[in-house]
């Protein structure tokens, strides 16, 4: 699918990933990557006496799920594409904690696909992030992504 006719499905769901599990190893890996040991992560015995009782993934770590969700996922690809990358997000709002254990898969609106110059093209998607099996999400952004054909 060429940039172009990814852009006429602006305002439209354009993609949905499979589902990924945010084990407690995937948690304490992300913690000793930041230096985010926060006991709500890390100290399942701890985690037990909150509101949550047990512990939660990192924000962050949720958030950083997007490239991997992203390539295992039903997104449209553009083709040439040399590179894409991550140029940033106008709004992040975490809603609900990502329990270890859960799983989690994103949706993808497309809000806006621009070519800025010849062969930069800007795509701007609203991502959702589900937890199987909540009614809310954990998580919704917009997501810029910088593409190059």
């Amino acid at each position: 699918m060429t940039p172009q006719e990814i852009s006429e499905k602006t305002g439209q769901h354009i993609g949905t990933s499979e589902w990924a599990e945010m084990s407690q190893e995937r948690i304490n890996q992300f913690a000793e990557a930041t230096g985010d040991h926060q006991f709500i992560h890390v100290n399942e015995e701890a985690a037990k006496m909150t509101p949550f009782g047990g512990t939660i993934a990192h924000g962050f770590l949720t958030l950083s799920m997007i490239p991997y969700l992203s390539d295992n996922s039903d997104l449209p690809r553009p083709t040439g594409v040399k590179m894409g990358i991550n140029y940033g997000g106008n709004k992040t709002r975490f809603i609900s904690p990502v329990r270890s254990g859960k799983r989690i898969r994103g949706h993808w609106k497309l809000l806006e696909m621009v070519e800025k110059r010849p062969g930069q093209w800007q795509q701007t998607c609203e991502i959702t992030i589900e937890i199987e099996g909540e009614e809310k999400p954990a998580l919704i952004c917009e997501w810029i992504t910088m593409l190059f054909v």
